[in-house]
């Protein structure tokens, strides 16, 4: 009876972490991004996504993108760089660490206070607050970080290699 209840169990994992599973085609592959932006007088979070099959010279337009300001209730788009279609980008950064990986080159500017002027920029690992009007407004600058996020078929297959170690740890108790 044991065994059968176990086995009922592993197959429902298994089929609830096939079904979290998007399929794609071999061909092009999503990538999804995590990124982080920190500077003195603004801290916020973000998510952009973008098909590594049309990179060109290591550069891609960015499919869909949303940031938020933390504490704020705007929630900025690929649709608000103001050189969209063309842009946002990502390309293909060396960081001041040592590491490549993919960053992204997007500008939006403030729609929580449309009449103050003022822009954002993330280049890279570098974010920048600016005013489009005046020249001679003090910038304000911070930083950028990013983190991959995994593809939903490495989370299935981590959930399935988690329930397994689960179902061992239970057979070494019952024994």
């Amino acid at each position: 009876m044991k065994f059968g209840s176990q086995l009922v169990l592993t197959a429902v994992s298994l089929v609830l972490g096939l079904a979290s599973v998007e399929v794609k085609p071999a061909s092009a592959a999503l990538v999804n991004y995590a990124f982080t932006v920190n500077s003195p007088t603004k801290t916020g979070s973000g998510l952009f996504r973008f098909d590594d099959s049309t990179l060109v010279n290591g550069e891609a337009i960015v499919q869909s993108l949303s940031f938020q300001f933390a504490g704020e209730s705007t929630i900025y788009t690929e649709q608000d760089d103001p050189a969209y279609p063309g842009f946002p980008i990502v390309f293909l950064n060396n960081f001041s660490t040592g590491k490549i990986s993919f960053a992204l080159d997007y500008q939006f500017d403030d729609q929580a206070n449309p009449g103050s002027f003022i822009r954002y920029e993330i280049a890279g690992e570098d974010f920048t607050i600016y005013s489009v009007n005046d020249p001679n407004a003090e910038l304000i600058s911070g930083t950028v970080s990013y983190t991959k996020v995994p593809e939903p078929a490495m989370l299935g297959g981590l959930f399935l290699v988690g329930t397994a170690t689960f179902m061992k740890k239970k057979k070494l108790i019952v024994r």
